[in-house]
């Protein structure tokens, strides 16, 4: 099967079983965090649209704990960066319909949290296609190490993904019920 059929399947399947209630409790990420040794204070987010892993109640946790968040914008070249961007500042609707920060305060994440369309046991991701995630993972990755956190729901785990030369494996997967 193309990826496009199992986005294209993924996103119904999604929006159908969709439940706001269904989130990992911020203070077993924090516990996720500190067993993993993941010490940088710098946390590149998403603001969740499209029935995507709701994660803004993470967001806020680390928040008050001081760490530093940072949400995407996407430039006219299809190029995203990270800007900073508080739980309380408001949020412009992109041309793809995404909320991102008006900040223009560039941040550089060293643990971004991603969402997911779908996602296998070898920690491969599968998002809306546009590549905007792997391009920002080869550009910064040689210039520092980012550790890369996927956000889905268990219901979104097929067996095999296809990936090809460009995708950008994560290095752990949290869902509702598990962590991988």
């Amino acid at each position: 099967m193309k990826k496009t059929d199992i986005r294209k399947k993924l996103l119904i399947i999604r929006k159908r079983k969709y439940d706001e209630s269904l989130k990992v409790n911020p203070s077993k990420f924090l516990k996720f965090l500190r067993e993993k040794n993941l010490k940088s204070k710098d946390i590149g987010g998403y603001y969740p649209f499209n029935s995507e892993f709701n994660i803004l109640n993470i967001l806020s946790v680390l928040e008050k704990k001081k760490y530093q968040i940072s949400l995407p914008i996407i430039s006219r070249n299809k190029k995203m960066d990270f800007f900073r961007w508080t739980i309380f500042d408001p949020l412009k609707i992109n041309k793809y319909g995404i909320p991102e920060p008006i900040s223009k305060k560039k941040i550089y994440p060293k643990i971004l949290l991603i969402p997911l369309v779908g996602f296998d046991n070898q920690l491969n991701r599968l998002g809306y296609g546009g590549g905007f995630y792997d391009r920002y993972i080869s550009k910064y990755s040689d210039k520092y190490k980012i550790t890369k956190i996927g956000f889905g729901f268990s219901f979104q785990k097929i067996k095999n993904l296809p990936v090809n030369k460009f995708d950008k494996k994560l290095d752990y997967i949290l869902t509702e019920k598990n962590f991988f």
